[in-house]
């Protein structure tokens, strides 16, 4: 008995021994082939999934299709804004909770890649950095710069001791088996040169004495130091090798399609070309491939960047912007990755030897001593089939793809052979029956109420720090009876030069007319005859941004609002430069400052309805309660009848709607086969940019819910309805 209870301990401390040991020893390293892990060679498909771009609600969901897609990791940002939108105030609750996003992802058996960066480009708003970290004296972004280090390396270290506190480091028996440093930065370093190269070996340096326990990468990063692995980003990365060779060949980003920006037409991918490209990539040594985005979501608020970037950045993924899955992509890389991780013992085993059977027709055979085999066919012909012999077996290839034979004999899967469903989504009405009620909103006027005066004109960002989109540009102009227009009637004209990205202009409180820029060029001009009166009139022009850069050399110096000239043509001293005279500036509109998107602040003005409803009037906001629909179809708000603006439900930002951009462009046939571009496959052609604009279920009630849209042009409430996506 003593023997036996003896015997039980023993056990009991091995077992516990062994755990621990296996807890405190798990391990991620890499070598010419692989990201090992647990001593392992792993091959590894990972998937992009933001985390602020979906709700917490959405997040096990969307990694279980991920997980049921066959990806092994999630890779994700961390978006430093949302995190630090004030200095030394940190945020990680709601759509910003980082650890238990992580988490989700843990329970779901799948890794992380933690792209800290800070800097993060992904069409962010200010390209992840907060904007207070502009106004820090003497700050340069991104660069050999004492007060951007500091900065930067506090918020890394916050994020990496939040993370070992947790214990999600592999290293810790966490998920996490990747970090990344800095974004794409090699161009930038190549661009502004030795400020550049030190920073590099700086911010290297800093992350890999944060002890993760787990390797650094650097994207788009030639001379990424030793031990820190470099990878490639673009739509095709067969031909990428890391800068040293005992490093593995990595793919951080794999496009799946494109971002969406107002005024143009919406690209997507052929999921036959997806395939190809990773195929390619795999066949050609490649052992790790994350796609960029595997879900793209919702730039809820005012996150989306880029200058005009669209709140949609469904970036044609296989798990679309709503959550379902967006096939037959979906599928199709789903087979994919069974037919890779069939061959991944001899992947990770020999290097491929490579035959070249014809023109354009290529071959690599990978067979290893203990019998694994397995080959690659690839046509590369954007036109012709192709007939493949290859060891006892001919093969035939359709043009631009490639067969994998896991047993070098079975073709299991054809990248141009496309076997999933292909299947249309569609938008069914939900609910039109809306009753609005209306509140106009008066242009701001020199001298009011929260306004200030300066000389000459400010640069918008300066003045609102991105707390609001819009900045009032006010002044006087005074009219003498002996002006010659007023007898000829031929009014004077006035232009107004602007830095974007869109600007509204009233005179005397009356609208007169729009400007607005576009991605490939966000500045603008107003130029108009404008109808003044004798005495003193009054000029208001209302400044709107759009989203803050987020990428370019030092793009925290780019500007934005009415820079100038501001000029009145055809008095009769010719033309008056009102650039240099007193100017009154006021943040924001009113109903931003009276919350009209809260149900509480919304009872703060006098709303009207029925007959006495406004549209098509500038600056108008409209207010109205809706029943959820039953079911869980994802919802979304089909905005087609109005102009621009913002949406809220339930004091919740669905972003900024702009269906009045027509999308310009060519949206032809597209053929899956040779090189793909973001401008080559097009939908949307002269329809608005986006219509639909998701509205998360959990952010729904089941009854009287309040629904509030900020419209700048003038639209028509009566044609927005709730749709459901089928």
């Amino acid at each position: 008995m003593l023997m036996e209870s003896f015997t039980r301990r023993r056990n009991c401390y091995i077992l516990f021994l062994c755990f621990f040991v296996c807890y405190v020893t798990a391990s991620v390293t890499y070598d010419h082939k692989a990201i090992v892990i647990n001593g392992k060679r792993r091959i590894l498909i990972s998937g992009s999934i933001h985390y602020p771009r979906s709700t917490p609600q959405m997040w096990p969901d969307l990694i279980q299709k991920a997980k049921d897609g066959g990806v092994d990791v999630i890779e994700t940002y961390v978006f430093w804004n949302g995190h630090e939108p004030s200095q030394g105030k940190y945020y990680f609750e709601d759509r910003f909770d980082l650890v238990k996003f992580i988490k989700v992802v843990q329970q779901a058996g799948l890794y992380v890649h933690l792209r800290i960066g800070p800097y993060v480009c992904a069409e962010w708003n200010f390209g992840g950095f907060p904007v207070w970290l502009k106004y820090v004296p003497g700050v340069a972004f991104r660069t050999d710069n004492e007060p951007f280090k500091a900065a930067m390396q506090k918020f890394t270290t916050k994020i990496v001791s939040i993370m070992k506190s947790e214990n999600l480091f592999q290293s810790q028996g966490g998920p996490i088996i990747l970090s990344q440093i800095e974004n794409e930065y090699g161009p930038v370093e190549w661009e502004i040169g030795a400020p550049g190269k030190s920073y590099t070996k700086w911010f290297s340096q800093m992350a890999v004495g944060l002890n993760t326990g787990v390797p650094w990468v650097m994207c788009k990063q030639e001379d990424a130091p030793d031990p820190i692995i470099d990878t490639c980003n673009g739509y095709y990365c067969e031909n990428f090798s890391p800068n040293k060779n005992y490093k593995p060949k990595m793919w951080t980003e794999n496009w799946t399609g494109w971002y969406t920006d107002f005024g143009t037409a919406v690209p997507y991918r052929p999921a036959e070309d997806l395939a190809f490209s990773v195929a390619r990539f795999v066949q050609n040594r490649g052992s790790y491939v994350n796609y960029y985005m595997y879900h793209g979501g919702t730039n809820f608020g005012r996150t989306s960047s880029g200058l005009f970037i669209a709140t949609s950045y469904d970036y044609d993924a296989p798990i679309d912007e709503y959550g379902l899955i967006s096939e037959p992509k979906w599928g199709h890389l789903r087979d994919l990755h069974k037919a890779i991780k069939q061959c991944e013992s001899a992947l990770v085993s020999v290097d491929p030897t490579v035959s070249w059977p014809g023109k354009n027709l290529e071959v690599h055979l990978y067979k290893t001593s203990f019998g694994a085999c397995a080959a690659f066919l690839a046509n590369y012909d954007t036109g012709s089939w192709a007939k493949v012999a290859f060891g006892n077996g001919h093969y035939d290839l359709p043009p631009w793809s490639i067969s994998i034979l896991p047993d070098c004999k079975t073709e299991v899967f054809n990248t141009a052979k496309v076997r999933a469903p292909r299947v249309h989504r569609s938008m069914t009405p939900a609910n039109s029956a809306f009753n609005w009620q209306s509140y106009n909103e008066q242009p701001a006027f020199s001298g009011e109420s929260g306004s200030w005066t300066a000389n000459g004109l400010l640069e918008q960002l300066s003045q609102t720090w991105d707390k609001s989109d819009y900045l009032w540009y006010m002044t006087d102009v005074n009219i003498s009876p002996n002006e010659g227009f007023i007898k000829n009637g031929q009014n004077p004209v006035l232009t107004a030069m602007s830095a974007g990205h869109v600007l509204h202009v009233f005179i005397n409180g009356q609208f007169w007319g729009t400007a607005y820029g576009s991605l490939d060029n966000p500045k603008l001009t107003f130029s108009n005859s404008v109808k003044l009166r004798v005495g003193n009139n009054k000029i208001s022009l209302l400044s709107v941004a759009v989203g803050l850069s987020n990428v370019g050399v030092h793009y925290e110096k780019w500007n934005v609002g009415v820079l100038g000239p501001v000029t009145l043509k055809g008095l009769n001293e010719g033309t008056r430069d009102l650039s240099k005279q007193k100017w009154s500036y006021k943040i924001g509109l009113k109903g931003e400052s009276l919350n009209l998107h809260t149900t509480s602040g919304s009872s703060s003005v006098k709303w009207t309805q029925g007959s006495f409803l406004s549209k098509k009037q500038p600056l108008t906001w409209y207010k109205t309660t809706f029943n959820a629909p039953a079911g869980n179809d994802p919802l979304a708000l089909d905005m087609s009848s109005m102009g621009k603006g913002e949406i809220w439900v339930n004091g919740q930002s669905i972003g900024r709607h702009w269906p009045a951009y027509i999308a310009r462009g060519n949206c032809g046939s597209c053929n899956y086969a040779g090189t793909f571009t973001d401008k080559k496959c097009r939908t949307n052609c002269g329809q608005p940019t986006q219509k639909w604009y998701h509205i998360p279920r959990s952010w729904l009630n089941p009854s009287g819910n309040v629904l509030v849209v900020l419209e700048e042009w003038g639209g028509d409430p009566t044609g927005i309805s709730l749709v459901k996506r089928t």
